[in-house]
């Protein structure tokens, strides 16, 4: 997922993710600021139980108002 470099935003992302799959090590977790430093984008590996599941992960990022891009 993909946000502004705002304080917190990482945590936002991985608070989402980790509604419905539970707690996520840190080392599943990577980050990438954009070239200029505007946006950040943010990898959660976790190992899925369904496809509604992932279906749901999907649904509440893409409706959430700080997350800009969900993949």
């Amino acid at each position: 997922m993909m946000g502004r470099a705002d304080a917190g935003f990482n945590d936002i992302a991985v608070r989402l993710v980790e509604h419905h799959a539970g707690p996520v090590a840190a080392d599943c977790i990577q980050t990438a600021h954009s070239r200029n430093g505007n946006f950040l984008s943010v990898t959660v590996t976790i190992e899925a139980q369904s496809q509604a599941q992932l279906d749901s992960i999907y649904n509440d990022l893409s409706h959430h108002e700080e997350i800009l891009v969900a993949l």
